[in-house]
């Protein structure tokens, strides 16, 4: 019984089966995907609708990611700085996040031997309502300066090189 398996299998597998292959052939064919081939105009122009209508959800999907991704952090800039003269290595950091809008946050670091002190200060269309430091303007600059290149480079691609 089992040699006779076994050799079904190989005039399956070998393709030898002739006209009438073995019944176990059958098992194999169904497991094959058949491509369900249209055979009239009705059935085509049903296909077209149905992709028309795809497509439409899918263009409606692509604009609400848009209008959310508006709201997520797009540019960051960040500056390292050495605040006071006898610590060195640049340990002090100013970095920007902002959003699509330019609003966001800056946050700055000072460290000094004795600790460290964290600033934040809210920023609205790119502009902070509180005093900014150099280091803070300059890390707010670069955030807002690295959109303007991104899309400078989608306007004009051959600025890539």
């Amino acid at each position: 019984m089992a040699e006779r398996a076994c050799l079904e299998n190989m005039y399956i597998l070998k393709g030898i089966g002739g006209s009438n292959p073995p019944a176990s052939a059958n098992m194999f064919n169904f497991f094959k995907k058949r491509q369900k081939k249209s055979r009239n105009l009705k059935e085509i122009l049903d296909f077209i609708k149905k992709l028309e209508k795809d497509f439409h959800n899918l263009s409606r999907e692509l604009e609400s990611l848009k209008k959310e991704s508006k709201f997520s952090i797009q540019k960051i800039g960040i500056v390292r700085f050495n605040p006071f003269s006898e610590i060195g290595g640049a340990q002090s950091f100013s970095i920007a996040f902002l959003d699509g809008k330019n609003n966001g946050v800056v946050i700055t670091s000072l460290y000094t031997r004795e600790g460290n002190r964290v600033y934040g200060k809210p920023i609205k269309n790119g502009k902070s309502e509180y005093l900014l430091s150099e280091e803070e303007k300059e890390a707010l600059k670069k955030a807002i300066s690295k959109n303007n290149e991104k899309r400078k480079s989608k306007l004009n691609p051959s600025t890539n090189a």
